[in-house]
């Protein structure tokens, strides 16, 4: 019989309750947090057996950069209990397979205090919240409540991403950029707080990254007058100087700019040459993968302030990350600044690294932001906007060259090398889908009408950010055999001129050579709260169309180009009997909608076609001028 003490219980019987508990319990002891017990839920969940005695941090090697060992730490320090909810987490479940696996966690970490009031060690208590967490999720989207608040959030960012961010972030050969950009936890006023991304000569980017005091509309427009001055001397000079220079003219004479903060830097990727400025602003950080450092900035203060402001110097080495920022990622509520700022360069660090979450499928650049703002923010919250502007050096890509047949075995081939070689850009979606029915429709007049033998697709990304595609073929224009209905004659190159910045058709007695010429831009990201912890972007894969027929209804998916004209014309036979009833095409799975089914549909009697507001499919419908609802008439 084991030791009866009346208050607690027979140890015997302690020792059953706490092995068999259903929740997480983990007791730690001293500085190295070496586990001294630990329940049977605690070491079935994380997947760990026989750890009494072992530290922590070789238990869980991988939670380093996660920002858990860092809360476990603080809690031995200074003795205050720690509370987390829901908080997303990559585990080892099976030790030593570099598999991890992600889940969400409740729990507390506190503090076992001797008698001396000294701490000895920490008390785990956790949950397993995955299935709350995802069930939460799902039902966001699935509830109308949810909706409703989706669609006032969306309300809200859309205003501040007119105001306050660029449409995109320039695509440049040799820098990878990531912005983000996460209102007050209020989220509704709009704020002063923006960033820019002004490409320059010689490849060149300039950064910017500023603060307007106050909220609403007036702030609002002295960010607006701010942005657009520097914008437009940061394009005529590519100096920081001149451009702050003349940001704080302004705001010696409109009010509602004056105290505002910002930092300029320009970088040139060739050698990684730094030259930045700073109006009373937060420095800027670099972080590599071994260590991050604060650059050092002259003293000097607000616009408006009659502050005198110098140039510094620096360089950003390949594999490290630049990071612009404001006030409002520093200064979260319970932490002090100089404690904020260790814990940002830490967590840059370690996203630079890869080490912590594992979302090794991003750019170390968005890495850097995404995970600063959940690693971070989840902890504290925040009581400002936060602003991050990030970027890295990288390898240019190569360009492409392609030659194949000019037939229309050429079409798709075409399209999916001129898709990777976007997605190795990182381009945005609206560019790649553009550019991408361009090289289609330009590849299929090739292959229909130039009679030649051969077709050749090339792409550079020019050092402004202007990808140049050229599809040229050996051969002379003819009619397509079979075909006296000339309704859709021109219309692919009609839509490409609408999709693109500039098109050039040069006809010769050897070919035709189109050149097109587009603005690449990746999208800056804007959260709300709940977004935070979202975790990688996902990108749906793009097929080649799929046909559903049921009753009155044709759902395709995927890519409608020219090689499934046909397929396409009998589903459409089908779904409609042979032309006797209507059909409705449902087409908001459609990824790519070339000037060859849309001459289909065209000609398809009895088609209701439904193509929802932002979708490829509506874009395409909308320049070429078919009828079509965004609202689905048969929902259900």
């Amino acid at each position: 019989m084991g030791s009866l003490d009346k208050s607690v219980g027979e140890a015997g019987a302690v020792r059953e309750v706490f092995e068999t508990a259903p929740i997480l319990l983990c007791g730690l002891a001293g500085p190295e947090h070496r586990v001294i017990a630990s329940n049977a839920a605690y070491r079935t969940l994380l997947g760990r057996s026989e750890v009494v005695g072992s530290p922590l941090s070789e238990v869980f090697p991988e939670l380093a950069g996660q920002q858990l060992a860092e809360m476990v730490d603080r809690v031995y320090r200074t003795g205050v209990p720690q509370v987390g909810q829901g908080w997303r987490t990559h585990i080892e479940r099976e030790p030593g397979s570099g598999q991890l696996v992600e889940m969400y966690l409740d729990f507390t970490i506190s503090p076992r205090v001797g008698p001396d009031g000294r701490v000895t060690g920490l008390n785990f208590v956790g949950l397993d919240a995955t299935d709350r967490v995802l069930e939460q999720q799902r039902a966001r989207l699935e509830t109308a409540e949810a909706a409703r608040r989706y669609e006032d959030a969306r309300e809200v960012i859309t205003a501040l991403q007119e105001q306050l961010l660029p449409t995109g972030l320039p695509v440049l050969p040799a820098v990878q950029m990531a912005g983000t950009y996460l209102p007050a936890e209020s989220g509704d006023t709009a704020a002063g707080d923006w960033f820019d991304a002004v490409p320059l000569s010689g490849g060149r980017i300039a950064l910017v990254v500023g603060d307007v005091v106050g909220h609403g509309v007036a702030a609002s427009v002295a960010m607006g007058e701010l942005r657009t001055v520097l914008h437009d001397r940061l394009d005529e000079t590519g100096d920081p100087l001149v451009a702050i220079a003349a940001a704080d003219r302004l705001a010696r004479r409109a009010p509602g700019a004056r105290s505002a903060t910002m930092c300029v830097a320009v970088l040139d990727p060739a050698d990684g040459t730094l030259t930045y400025c700073s109006a009373g602003h937060p420095p800027p950080l670099v972080a590599g993968p071994g260590q991050a450092r604060y650059l050092t900035c002259p003293a000097a203060g607000a616009l408006g302030s009659g502050a005198d402001y110098t140039l510094a110097t620096d360089r950003l080495e390949e594999g490290e990350v630049l990071l612009l920022y404001s006030d409002g990622i520093i200064e979260r509520p319970g932490r002090v600044p100089a404690a904020a700022t260790v814990e940002l360069s830490q967590v840059a660090m370690d996203a630079v690294a890869g080490r912590g979450l594992d979302d090794s499928e991003l750019p170390a650049a968005e890495r850097v932001c995404l995970h600063s703002l959940e690693l971070l923010v989840r902890q504290t919250g925040h009581t400002d906007d936060i602003t991050l502007l990030a970027a890295e050096r990288r390898t240019a890509a190569a360009p492409l060259r392609l030659r194949q047949p000019a037939d229309i075995g050429a079409i798709r081939p075409a399209r999916d090398a001129l898709v990777r070689w976007l997605l190795a850009q990182a381009t945005g979606q609206g560019d790649l889908s553009a550019l991408a029915h361009a090289v289609v429709e330009l590849v299929t007049n090739a292959a229909e009408h130039s009679g030649g033998d051969t077709v050749t697709v090339t792409a550079d990304l020019e050092p402004d950010g202007t990808a140049r595609v050229v599809v040229a073929d050996d051969g002379r224009w003819r009619a397509r055999e079979g075909h006296d209905d000339d309704r859709d004659k021109g219309l692919g190159l009609s839509m490409t001129t609408a999709l693109v910045d500039e098109l050039d058709v040069d006809r010769s007695g050897s070919g035709t050579t189109v050149t097109v010429r587009h603005r690449l831009s990746c999208p800056a990201t804007a959260l709300t709260d709940d977004q935070i912890g979202r975790g990688a972007e996902f990108r749906p894969a793009d097929p080649a169309a799929i046909f559903n027929t049921r009753g009155g209804r044709l759902v395709v998916r995927g890519a409608l180009d020219a090689v499934n004209t046909e397929r396409l014309a009998t589903e459409l036979g089908r779904g409609s009997l042979g032309g006797t009833r209507e059909v409705t095409v449902d087409l908001s799975a459609v990824t790519l909608l070339a000037s060859a089914a849309v001459a289909v549909l065209y000609r398809a009697p009895g088609v209701r076609l439904y193509a929802p507001a932002g979708s490829v499919a509506q874009h395409v419908l909308t320049l070429a001028d078919l009828p079509h609802v965004t609202v689905d008439p048969d929902p259900g």
